[in-house]
């Protein structure tokens, strides 16, 4: 593990310099975030069973137990294959490699075609279908976001072992800010997007828009059965930038948000409810919107990926550069969340769960905003207990 004290200062000072960006903190310089609000919240989906996973112990430990590969360039999303290895995408050259979990060797997929990196665009999350093993990508075109799906096909040389892809959803908003980028399939099947807003604030609460969003889609596209609006892939709104989804034991959906220069949040995720963006950030106990589960400032957070694991939730801080556990009894705080590798290996990205509870974690100081130092960038693999 690396400590990095000459990296703190640079990191602190190329904040300084960039505080108006959603990644490293807030995106209006000079301007305050408001305070939060949300707090009332719809009926669950069908597709919840709450009861069930046993509380979280208040406090927990993590070990890094083996650096699974080094030296990756801008890594973004990363997905899991049967058998163990793990497909990441690399946001600013467009391209999928795959990392063998044995020695972390790598070998390129291929590239999609059509992505236009830049700022915080560019190729973002990756997920494999449960069903047919299609792998599935959100990246920024030209002219908007959009989530296409490609065979991918391993006995193929490699670079050339992606199909051309099938865009299964496209008119997300893009900008240079608030791409969102997360995608996974849910318990029941569907695809969920994450959406930001992409600094157009007004997006958030457009219901009509598909930014500042949580999308729930089938995996050709269509509006998911029991949609809030049958005929919309919208799921939730009110959000600024959706980054991070997972599910607990009992199918509830949890997605990190990130805050302006005040909160990011951590929110459980009903249908049809308003998160309160841009009228709100963080809580505010205004019954016209769902206050998140816990917050954080800033500084300590900034978050992209979360996972569940073992009763907990668990969340990658870029700016915040550590990994938040928040145990859970059900849908509630067990104690306040601990923080955990602050420093040790930069920005973090994202983090997946394994099959045995643990968890892959992606670190992200490539991304044009850390400070990269050997090896950088990389995938650990991190027991959790």
């Amino acid at each position: 593990m690396r400590r990095r004290t000459l990296t703190a200062v640079l990191v602190a000072v190329g904040l300084s310099l960039s505080a108006c960006t959603s990644e490293g903190g807030g995106d209006d310089p000079g301007e305050s975030g408001t305070a939060g609000s949300k707090s009332g919240s719809p009926g669950r989906d069908d597709s919840a069973s709450p009861g069930g996973a046993p509380a979280a112990p208040a406090k927990g430990d993590v070990s890094v137990k083996a650096t699974v590969a080094t030296g990756l360039d801008s890594p973004w999303g990363l997905a899991p294959l049967p058998g163990g290895d793990l497909l990441v995408s690399s946001r600013d050259t467009g391209k999928i490699f795959r990392v063998r979990a044995s020695d972390g060797a790598k070998t390129e997929v291929g590239e999609v075609p059509g992505v236009a990196p830049g700022g915080e665009g560019g190729l973002l999350g990756l997920a494999v279908s449960p069903q047919d093993r299609m792998v599935y990508a959100y990246f920024t075109s030209d002219s908007d976001n959009r989530i296409v799906r490609m065979v991918y096909e391993p006995e193929k040389p490699a670079g050339q072992q992606l199909g051309a892809p099938d865009v299964v959803l496209r008119g997300i908003p893009r900008g240079s800010i608030h791409n969102g980028g997360r995608i996974a399939f849910g318990p029941d099947g569907m695809l969920y997007a994450g959406t930001g807003e992409t600094g157009d604030r007004g997006l958030a609460q457009d219901k009509d828009s598909l930014g500042g969003k949580i999308l729930r889609m089938t995996p050709d596209g269509e509006p998911a059965p029991r949609n809030p609006d049958p005929d919309s892939v919208v799921y939730s709104y009110g959000h600024r930038n959706v980054q991070g989804l997972a599910w607990d034991a009992d199918k509830r959906l949890w997605a990190s948000e990130f805050g302006q220069n005040t909160y990011d949040e951590l929110n459980l995720v009903e249908p049809g409810a308003n998160y309160g963006w841009p009228e709100v950030e963080g809580k505010a106990g205004d019954d016209s919107y769902v206050d998140p589960l816990t917050q954080w400032s800033t500084d300590e957070a900034s978050p992209s990926g979360v996972a569940y694991a073992k009763g907990s939730i668990w969340m990658a801080g870029l700016r915040g550069e550590r990994l938040w556990r928040i145990p859970l009894d059900g849908a509630s705080l067990v104690a306040d969340p601990q923080s955990f590798l602050e420093g040790e290996y930069g920005r973090l990205r994202t983090v997946v769960a394994t099959d045995t509870g643990d968890l892959w974690l992606v670190t992200s100081e490539t991304d044009g905003r850390g400070s990269p130092g050997d090896g950088d960038d990389r995938i650990l693999l991190v027991t959790v207990s």
